[in-house]
């Protein structure tokens, strides 16, 4: 993944980003009659920026999320987190979550695991790192603000998914049995006056541009 970048070359790759339409809940081609999900969170609200606790300036851990609005033959959950604003070919995945339980309601803070935090032991899969972890956002600074896409999918069955699954196995999952779907966006931007460098150190240490 891309390093920490000075502002100037955010800058300029300020044209270069994945696209909202990109993301999985814009690109399934199912969405036209499919039920509608009401996903919020008490931490930001639709569009807003995220807390600094949820990214990788913060403590890094993943928000909590809460859903309405089920339909009657949901039998399982899956989140997946992407950043359609990553310059990147294809939006940045920063958590998968499969098999969550259809009667669930919510993902408490810290649910998912990340670095210094073992989570709710939730079956995870793979994120642009290939790590099973919420990966905090962490944009490039100077490259504007970044939207990331909270999308959660109501499966008509519990599909059989490998232990660690990545973006194409849980896509072709929701292909055969999403029924359901909602989006929240929340949003980050680092500018370079937000980087503070202490004896060498910047916030969040190492960067997945994103």
């Amino acid at each position: 993944m891309l390093e920490k970048l000075p502002e100037v070359i955010g800058q300029a790759l300020q044209g270069v980003r994945a696209g909202l339409d990109n993301i999985v809940f814009n690109t399934l081609g199912m969405r036209e009659g499919m039920a509608s999900i009401a996903l919020t969170s008490v931490a930001f609200a639709d569009h807003a920026p995220l807390p600094r606790r949820y990214t990788a300036d913060g403590e890094g851990v993943s928000p909590p999320l809460q859903w309405t609005g089920l339909p009657a033959g949901a039998a399982s959950l899956l989140l997946i987190v992407e950043d359609a604003d990553s310059p990147t070919p294809n939006p940045l995945v920063h958590a998968i979550v499969v098999n969550l339980a259809a009667d669930s309601g919510a993902l408490a803070e810290a649910a998912i695991p990340s670095q210094g935090n073992e989570g709710a032991g939730l079956h995870v899969g793979r994120n642009s790192t290939l790590q099973a972890a919420w990966l905090p956002p962490d944009p490039p600074p100077g490259h504007g603000v970044h939207r990331y896409a909270f999308q959660l999918f109501a499966l008509g069955s519990v599909p059989e998914l490998s232990d660690t699954p990545g973006r194409d196995e849980i896509v072709d999952a929701l292909h055969g049995h999403a029924i359901a779907s909602g989006l929240l966006i929340g949003t980050h931007e680092r500018s370079d006056g937000s980087i503070k460098i202490q004896e060498g150190v910047t916030p969040g240490g190492p960067m997945a541009a994103g």
